[in-house]
């Protein structure tokens, strides 16, 4: 999968600053998919500094589940935990196909693609399909993620 430019929420220049999902819509797909499968919002986060996604947590089918979309890009991902520094990504095929017809909604096999991180002479490169950008290449040699879910969803401040 290619991590495009912005894609970690980090910026070379103004000139490649990413554009930001629409919270709105987004927590609006949230509310009427889970009505509509007679689930329930249990809390909608707010983006904060710390991380480059937007959150809302359900109960469907008798679990709780974290819907993860990317707050750049629309990717979206689920997670059955999400704490800081550590998300734990899941399948949901019911939800899946709901989201589809407004996000790409990434498979947890996609997300724990590894990382194939060079440093040369104190050069970082990222071997993975990426048009990342200087600055998010340094945010990688410094956080050290070990997948692809670590950058698409990631607390780096």
């Amino acid at each position: 999968m290619n991590l495009p430019n912005g894609v970690t929420g980090f910026y070379s220049s103004l000139d490649n600053k990413p554009n930001k999902i629409d919270e709105n819509h987004f927590k609006s797909i949230c509310f009427d998919l889970v009505r509509r499968n007679q689930g329930k919002v249990l809390k909608t986060y707010e983006q904060n500094v710390t991380s480059n996604f937007l959150k809302v947590k359900i109960d469907m089918f008798n679990r709780e589940i974290h819907v993860l979309l990317n707050a750049y890009y629309p990717f979206l991902a689920f997670a059955s935990t999400v704490e800081f520094q550590y998300i734990n990504f899941i399948n949901d095929p019911v939800l899946s196909k709901g989201f589809m017809p407004f996000y790409n909604v990434l498979s947890k096999e996609e997300l724990y693609e590894p990382l194939d991180i060079r440093n040369n002479k104190g050069k970082v490169s990222l071997e993975n399909e990426n048009d990342l950008n200087s600055s998010e290449l340094e945010q990688i040699d410094y956080w050290k993620p070990n997948t692809v879910g670590e950058i698409m969803f990631n607390f780096w401040d």
